[in-house]
């Protein structure tokens, strides 16, 4: 008899959390396995989208909340595009890494995202030090043969208002001077900001969608302010 109730409330349906509710069509999945297939990631530490979209319609959403596989996910959407119904994958993964515990998120990404509120960018790189190394910089393409070259730190009214992964700056730099050298060729006209260059959000990553705000707005304070055209995201 207890076995027969328990497959009775197995059955009597979810009971839907905030979680559910925050997905648009999340009770239309299929379970077709079509965006599990397009997934560049299922598998690792067990993550698999459709997986997670299961837990949420049988209101099992803690377990998703504090499961490590949807850090594995790079939000990348390619799960959304294949959806023959529409579901709303990342946003399911972004609410869910959105309701755990700042603290509990793992490795380094509170923590850079922390420190990008603090200081401007995920590394914590000092003004002064950013504007030092775009200097020397300058110097190494006008050694390789591009006279001239600066960096153009702060100019107003560039048509391209360049933003930077601040692992560049930190641990390859050298990958930002391909960037310049097309610039330069092409006769462009850019500016690279000064402080709040971060053109990595990690607050898009974590589901902090306050941090991600703050982020994207310092952005396009810079944009107004040194009146550029186009704001560029290498990243």
């Amino acid at each position: 008899m207890e076995a027969a109730a328990t497959q009775a409330r197995r059955f009597e349906g979810p009971t839907h959390g905030p979680l559910w509710e925050m997905v648009s069509a999340a009770s239309s999945c299929l379970t077709c396995n079509t965006c599990s297939s397009r997934c560049a990631v299922a598998g690792v530490h067990g993550f698999d989208p459709r997986k997670v979209v299961r837990l949420a319609n049988l209101g099992r959403e803690q377990e998703i909340i504090d499961s490590q596989w949807i850090w594995n996910c790079t939000v990348c959407g390619r799960c959304e595009v294949a959806c023959p119904l529409g579901v709303d994958i990342n946003k399911l993964v972004r609410s869910a890494r959105g309701l755990r515990p700042r603290d509990k998120v793992p490795g380094v990404l509170h923590k850079g995202v922390a420190m990008c509120l603090e200081r401007g960018n995920n590394l914590g790189i000092p003004k002064d030090e950013f504007i030092w190394l775009m200097g020397d910089l300058s110097e190494e393409m006008r050694n390789e043969g591009f006279g001239g070259f600066e960096v153009p730190i702060d100019k107003t009214g560039a048509r391209l208002l360049l933003t930077v992964n601040s692992k560049e700056p930190s641990a390859e730099p050298d990958d930002m001077k391909f960037w310049w050298k097309i610039f330069h060729a092409a006769g462009e006209s850019w500016t690279i900001p000064s402080e709040n260059w971060e053109g990595v959000n990690w607050g898009l990553f974590t589901g902090d969608d306050e941090a991600m705000h703050t982020v994207v707005g310092r952005l396009v304070e810079n944009y107004k302010k040194l009146e550029a055209k186009t704001l560029v995201l290498p990243e």
